[in-house]
């Protein structure tokens, strides 16, 4: 598939405008994507016809450098769309995020040469995963690929896969080498092993096996650590497309962006409690309806006060994450491990904060009925546990003494 979006989004269009009709199209996909769930979620992917759907909206380019088929939006913008798919449905906003996204961190890290070839136009997606379960053998043009990588959110739709690996020998401490691959579709095999878990079964997070691909060398960063690989001043996007949002650091990049897709599934368990309440009588003498009750409006309020401050500071995160990308490449002061540990840390909060949220004002107070398989409030319950319990959540409380002792000057 090549990417056109041209039916949607006018090229002649102020980009401004081109980024608010991006979010208004997610918003207006919304009672297709909450009719499409339960069978998402039976297929572990969304369907051909919703992936066309946002190929020909242009959500897939949102990242991508304008020089190559991409429209280059705001991070604000992609969040916002991504969050507003996530209040239709968590599963598909995951499976798309979490290949879309990583077209800000390809231009940040791999060589320009390859920015033509790899985005082909527009038509880029890579799922990623930063465990390197893939041993690299050097041979003749390139690196032999091995082994099998789990979690791979989004792999579905990708045209690439972004990973870890481990290489030959040590480094100076005895630690292993690591470097940075982009590995094209036609390398690895796409598992049929997803769909059994609590929640985000729609979430396209199958594994895939690499089985004696070569890579060619073009594809591979040496000695480059996924997590902490950052450039102090202009990285190779940055210098190419003079935007300072391809140099930045990405372990908070990636935690605000599950932030987003929780923000965004907490308004869905809000939109459904909001449903129940119009429709529904309390359980005990008056037995009024729930919007004339006291205490449903109390729980009601306090879940949308707290969703409300999460997304104010999401996305006055957002955009401190930019101001330290821009003072990066101006030279003003680097974008450091310390601020890349402070705002993942306020994402991962975030994550936290909303999921119990759900938990204590809404799914305790929405009664039983809604607790029902196949039930709206049951799907995204479901999926927020999952979320919660995810591995970049979980790094919240070892986070924190990373980010005590950067603020403290004791690293």
């Amino acid at each position: 598939m090549t990417a056109t979006g041209t039916t949607a989004l006018g090229l002649d269009e102020d980009q401004s405008e081109i980024e608010q009709r991006l979010v208004q199209a997610a918003r207006d996909m919304r009672d297709e994507l909450l009719a499409e769930a339960s069978t998402v979620e039976e297929r572990t992917f969304y369907s051909e016809e919703i992936h066309r759907r946002f190929d020909e909206l242009g959500f897939y380019r949102m990242l991508i450098p304008k020089e190559h088929g991409g429209l280059e939006v705001s991070l604000e913008t992609f969040y916002r769309v991504a969050m507003e798919i996530a209040r239709a449905d968590m599963s598909t906003a995951w499976c798309f995020t979490l290949s879309a996204n990583h077209a800000l961190m390809f231009a940040n890290w791999f060589p320009e040469e390859i920015h033509a070839e790899v985005y082909a136009n527009g038509d880029f997606r890579a799922a990623s995963m930063y465990a390197p379960l893939v041993k690299a053998s050097k041979v003749d043009g390139g690196w032999q690929l091995d082994g099998t990588v789990s979690y791979c959110s989004g792999i579905p739709y990708s045209t690439y896969f972004l990973g870890q690996c481990r290489l030959p020998g040590k480094r100076e401490d005895g630690s292993p080498r690591l470097g940075v691959y982009i590995a094209p579709k036609s390398l690895y095999t796409r598992l049929d092993d997803w769909g059994n878990m609590l929640g985000l079964n729609g979430s396209g997070s199958h594994s895939i096996r690499f089985d004696g691909s070569v890579l060619p060398d073009r594809f591979m960063i040496e000695d480059a650590d996924l997590i902490d690989y950052a450039f102090d001043g202009d990285s190779p996007g940055s210098r190419a497309y003079g935007n300072p949002m391809y140099s930045g650091r990405h372990m908070s990049s990636f935690a605000l962006g599950l932030a987003a897709l929780t923000i965004g599934a907490g308004y869905n368990a809000l939109d459904e409690y909001e449903n129940l309440m119009r429709s529904r009588k309390t359980t005990i003498p008056p037995f009024v309806p729930r919007t004339e009750d006291p205490d449903f409006l109390r729980w009601y309020g306090s879940a949308l006060v707290k969703l409300q401050t999460a997304e104010a500071a999401f996305f006055s995160t957002v955009e401190r994450w930019m101001d330290a990308a821009r003072d990066n490449v101006a030279g003003a002061r680097p974008f450091s491990p310390h601020l890349d540990n402070l705002l993942g840390g306020i994402g991962r909060e975030l994550i936290v904060q909303v999921w119990e949220t759900v938990d204590r004002d809404l799914y305790r107070t929405v009664g039983s009925s809604a607790s029902k398989k196949g039930e709206r409030f049951e799907h995204v319950f479901r999926d927020l546990a999952q979320a919660a319990g995810h591995r970049n959540p979980q790094l919240k409380e070892p986070s924190y003494r990373l980010i005590a002792t950067g603020q403290l000057g004791l690293d």
